[in-house]
Parts: structure tokens; sequence; C-alpha cells
């Protein structure tokens, strides 16, 4: 990509980015670029330079930049942005039936809205405890979110250490293994309260889980008296080619959590309960939300989900996944994944410098780990777009073999 005639920032990089360090919460460590707009897959930083996003602010931005749907959406919003949870909106109920659908749930499921994907895991092990249970069995390499006790069911030390001592009775079981999951559930037995799992884990690198495992995950929870939750923060909305990755599996979870994707870019999430008597275990002044299910959010989510299916951008993810998937280099061990959730997994540890010698190069992609560069592009991206990073992935990894003296 090449420097367009957008508008560059009346500050450029540099100064913004001092700003930055002397105003905000280091947590992030320092940005990698400062970014003032955007264009369809296309933004552009503080310097007026331009870049192809292949992560979409992490499989969140699913139209890209300034979509028509998306601006449109937005301004209809603005007349009625928050009401409190005193009342509710058409957008409210119209997004919630919406969802319903689009899972398959059954008669008498249920919606409840938060602002992010840590808060609907918040509301599903609330929901969890109201089975009288307290153990949560999650599994190992598992990111459910930062906040208390979303951070109690991610797997790794590193995040929870500092924070420790979190929930008690989370149980940590491999991946995608049956006998490590029959084995758990044996052991925890009577006080089994949910089963946690994302059908594909994004932030470990994009692994995907198997049908049989699922459906055993299934077939345990239902014997057991116990919930099986989905988490479908990043995997959900279409990305996959299913509205919902664990579609493919024929499995009916008891509780799904969603976000990232559903409203492109406006905050938004949400816990699904399927069937009465799961729906029925809150109920009135047992959780809440201030934010959560305004209207401008639901509203620019039921314009985000009309567009997916107006464009047929399902089928876009598949055949642009299909595209990535079929990347062939010596240093590629595998392309794993689903639609336009991918990771692309190299032999040697070259992911963080991949990252930076492909933003030099003008694609904007991150690494999971150190052989793993993960692909999360919006799901408008087009045929030539993919064909462009596919073109310039051997210059690129050129590059980041030199940056790591590996030459």
């Amino acid at each position: 990509m090449t420097t367009g005639g957008s508008t560059v920032s009346p500050q450029g990089t540099d100064a913004l980015l001092a700003r930055y360090a002397g105003a905000l919460i280091p947590v992030f460590g320092t940005p990698q670029l400062v970014l003032t707009h955007g264009k369809g897959c296309v933004v552009t930083d503080a310097d007026g330079r331009d870049y192809l996003d292949l992560l979409a602010g992490i499989a969140v931005n699913t139209l890209g930049h300034g979509h028509p749907a998306l601006a449109g959406a937005l301004a209809a919003a603005a007349d009625l942005v928050h009401v409190s949870n005193f009342f509710t909106t058409p957008a409210q109920v119209s997004l919630a039936e919406r969802l319903i659908d689009l899972a398959e749930a059954p008669a008498g499921s249920g919606v409840f809205f938060t602002n992010s994907g840590t808060e609907a895991i918040e509301a599903a092990v609330k929901l969890s405890r109201r089975t009288g249970r307290r153990t949560i069995i999650a599994a190992e390499r598992a990111f459910h979110g930062r906040s208390t006790g979303a951070l109690a069911l991610t797997h790794k030390e590193a995040y929870r250490e500092p924070f420790a001592p979190l929930l008690e009775r989370v149980v940590f079981v491999p991946f995608d293994d049956p006998d490590a999951l029959r084995g758990a559930v044996t052991d925890v037995g009577d006080d089994l309260a949910a089963v946690v799992l994302e059908p594909i884990q994004g932030e470990a690198g994009v692994h995907e889980a198997s049908a049989d495992y699922l459906r055993l995950a299934r077939e345990l929870t239902t014997a057991g008296g116990a919930l099986l939750v989905f988490d479908e923060i990043q995997s959900g909305m279409g990305r996959t080619g299913d509205w919902f990755a664990h579609q493919f599996s024929g499995v009916q979870p008891d509780a799904l959590t969603m976000a990232k994707g559903l409203a492109g870019g406006v905050p938004i999430g949400a816990l699904l309960t399927f069937g009465p008597a799961v729906t029925g275990l809150l109920t009135a002044g047992q959780h809440g939300s201030t934010f959560g299910g305004n209207p401008l959010a639901c509203g620019v989510a039921l314009a985000v989900i009309d567009t997916v299916e107006r464009e047929g951008l399902r089928d876009n993810a598949i055949a642009r996944g299909e595209q990535l998937a079929a990347l062939s280099h010596p240093a590629v061990v595998e392309v794993r994944g689903r639609g336009l959730l991918r990771a692309v997994e190299l032999a040697d540890e070259l992911a963080p410098a991949f990252v930076t010698a492909a933003r030099a190069a003008g694609f904007i992609v991150n690494a999971t780990g150190p052989t793993t560069v993960r692909l999360t592009p919006p799901l408008v991206i087009g045929a030539a777009e993919i064909a462009s990073f596919v073109d310039a992935f051997p210059s690129i990894l050129d590059a980041a073999r030199v940056a790591n003296g590996a030459a």
C-alpha cells in the first residue's frame, strides 16, 4: 500500500504518541500506529500513510471502515442514544429477536445485552451460579476477558497471577482433548456448574475444536445437569461463514456469548440463553447494565446483520478465507481456522518481526505467539486485496528474517 491523498493529522505520529504517553495509563504499551480514519479495508495513520487492515480491530470491524450502512445507522440513532434500563426500544427488541433466530435457539430463549465480550462472560458466570453449583471447567489456552470473573476462566498465568485470588473452583483442561474433559467432569461431579469453551480459540492462535469434542461437551453437561457455554466473542457474527462457529457441529449450547463483530465497531455484547429453563435462571434485579442494549448500539448491530445478509458477506468470508488457506511457502507450517478467522503458523519464531515488516509494507496483522500470525480482516474484503497480501508475503517474510538476523 502507498500513501494516498487523504488528509494528514495536524500533528504527526511522534507528537501524538508523546501526548498518549502523558495522558493514558500504559496498560497497552506504546501503540504501533496513530490511526486517524479509514475507508473500506484501508486505514490511514497520522502521517498520511495507508494500510490494508487485515486485523479489523481484532475481528471487530465487520463492515470495514466508513461503510454507508454503518454511517447511516449511526446517524439514525443520534436522536435516541440512551434511555436507561427502565425502558426498552424497538431496536433492542428487534435485535434480541434477530439474535435468537440467527443462533437457531428455541422458544423461550432470551438475550441480555452488555457493552463488551468480557461483560457477556461475567453474565454467563452469574448465570452458572444460579444453578446452585460453583465449579466451572474451562480450557487451557482459553481467553475469556480481563474482568475478575472472566479472568478466572482465562488460562494464561501472566494475566491472572497479579490479581489473584480470583474465582475459586475453576478447572482447566487441555483443549479439544475428549479424555481430559471426560475425566474432569467425572472428578468435579455434582458441583459442576458449567463447561465454558471457545469453539475456536482466537487469542491462543486460532485453534479449532472438533465437532466430536463439542458434541461430547454437550453430552457430558446434559448428563451432569450442568450448563454448556460457548464463547463466540471473536468467532461469531459470520466470521467463519456460519453465523456462529459452533453451528457446523449441530450442537446447541445452553448459553452463548458474543460481542466484537456484532455492531461493526460500536461497543456491544450479549449473552444468549437457550430455552425457558436456562433463561429463567436470571430473574428481575439479579443482573443489570446502564448502557447495555442502548438503542444506538442495537440499531447499528441490526444494520450490520442486515448488511452481512444483503451483501453475502458470510459467503465472502468463506471464499476469501480459502484464498488465505492456500497461502504456500516453505516457511509456512500450516494455515489454521475457518472463513476469515485464520492463523499462519511459521516454522521459525518470526511472527513479531513479521508484524513489523508487514506494517512497513502497508499491511496490518498481529502475532498471537512467537510463530503465529493472526488474520481477521473485515468481512467486506475483496479478492484483490487478499491477493495483494499473498503476493507480498514472501518479501515480508524475507524482511522479518533480516530483522531477526536470520537472513
